[in-house]
């Protein structure tokens, strides 16, 4: 199956100095048909003004990745660790037992962001949090683990049975993503647009696929992509 969710219909929520979109049901937006996609909790699609950010507040039980698409996001927590985060580059907050941490754009430009959270295999454990650059012609047609529960090569350590993954295409250009049928999928085109089954997937939509055993992508224009994997939730 394959439903896509257009970007105008996505929660909105305008704070002047951060401006969102939510995938998902999240802080006053709530849709009882977009709770969670798989062990996919919240994918939040934010732009923050420069100097602002998020104060200092608590986690648990969350891996919270965040893929910066333009500008850079500074991160500080309370375990002492504190990183910069650039465009095209990840971060990973496992929350684990509990972490407070802020997050702030302290660039002369606006960031923008997704903020991607995977329900956990288990709860508790120690929190963590890790960063690094992953250069976007590394992934030139075809799809690269980020962020990973299968212990991947290269990519970040998430404690739960999912991955986040990125590829960029050139317009014409095809992909193919393998899966299985057990497994949530969901895509977000960062920049362009794609087609899926004869359907367009437009710059910041969301593709929802469940019970495929292969994902064919087709990009109709240059094409920055993030797909998050995840096994059902129960």
């Amino acid at each position: 199956m394959l439903d896509i969710r257009p970007f105008t219909s996505l929660g909105h929520a305008d704070h002047g100095w951060l401006d969102a979109r939510h995938h998902f049901s999240f802080a006053e937006y709530h849709d009882r048909n977009r709770m969670h996609w798989g062990r996919l909790r919240v994918w939040n699609d934010d732009l923050i003004a420069p100097h602002k950010g998020f104060g200092a507040h608590p986690h648990r039980d969350m891996e919270i990745i965040t893929y910066v698409r333009t500008g850079a996001i500074t991160h500080e927590d309370s375990l002492g660790n504190r990183g910069r985060t650039e465009a095209g580059d990840v971060q990973v907050m496992s929350a684990g037992s509990g972490i407070i941490h802020s997050e702030f754009n302290r660039e002369a430009t606006p960031t923008t962001l997704f903020q991607i959270w995977l329900i956990p295999d288990e709860t508790g454990g120690t929190p963590s949090w890790g960063t690094r650059p992953f250069p976007r012609h590394e992934r030139d047609g075809r799809f690269v683990p980020l962020a990973s529960g299968f212990s991947e090569d290269d990519a970040l350590l998430i404690r739960t049975r999912g991955r986040v993954l990125g590829a960029t295409l050139k317009a014409g250009e095809t992909v193919t993503f393998k899966t299985d049928r057990s497994m949530f999928s969901y895509l977000v085109p960062a920049t362009g647009s794609v087609e899926i089954e004869g359907r367009t997937v437009g710059h910041r939509d969301g593709a929802a696929l469940h019970d495929v055993e292969e994902i064919v992508i087709t990009a109709r224009e240059d094409a920055e992509l993030i797909l998050v994997e995840s096994a059902a939730l129960n």
